[in-house]
């Protein structure tokens, strides 16, 4: 019985992508969607916000580290994201691992990669000053000799 109710609870949860298509990107904490619940009383909305969160610890979100990501930004659209443009020109060469991809009409993102190089996190960065991206990916990605 307790391995049934294991199975259906994982059920339960989002892949990344999917949770991106309903607006839930990057690394939400469940005590989000607590903060969120305040404010907003659309059941749907909560359930949802729950289905793509990561339980609040210290094992789960400040222990997870990535082996590359993807700067994704829309270059026609950079002059309205000057933190971006200016971690892109000044700091972006701190970091071997990312890559910049310019990709049309999306707004800035960071697409965080596993160590096969696959899709694994998707965070709007739209809104970050440069400070917050370069403490992002400090704490985010794995050391440059560790890759």
């Amino acid at each position: 019985m307790t391995l049934l109710l294991f199975v259906c609870s994982r059920a339960e949860k989002l892949s990344s992508k999917e949770c991106e298509d309903l607006g839930f990107t990057g690394l939400a904490l469940c005590s989000d969607c607590n903060a969120l619940a305040e404010y907003v009383k659309d059941q749907e909305l909560l359930s949802d916000c729950r289905k793509c969160c990561i339980e609040d610890s210290d094992d789960s979100t400040s222990k997870i580290v990535y082996s590359g990501a993807v700067l994704e930004v829309c270059m026609r659209k950079l002059v309205f994201y000057p933190e971006v443009v200016s971690f892109i020109e000044d700091e972006k060469e701190k970091f071997p691992s990312v890559k910049v991809q310019y990709s049309f009409n999306v707004p800035p993102k960071l697409i965080m990669l596993d160590d096969a190089g696959q899709h694994k996190e998707t965070i709007r960065i739209d809104n970050w000053k440069r400070e917050h991206i370069l403490e992002f990916l400090r704490e985010k990605l794995k050391p440059a000799s560790a890759v």
